[in-house]
């Protein structure tokens, strides 16, 4: 089979995150993630939800 890297890529900028938690709100935000071999083709991935929580 061979190594596969996992890339994860925020769907919003990182500003935009810290500026809602610093505003007391939980923000959301896309994460996607790519699967790769070791030649660098995307053999597949997904797209996942985060939420952070004010103050930890």
């Amino acid at each position: 089979m061979g190594p596969v890297t996992a890339t994860a890529t925020p769907g919003r900028p990182a500003v935009e995150v810290v500026a809602g938690l610093d505003g007391g709100r939980r923000p959301e935000f896309p994460v996607s993630v790519a699967l790769r071999r070791g030649d660098g083709a995307v053999t597949g991935g997904t797209t996942v939800v985060r939420a952070l929580h004010p103050g930890g």
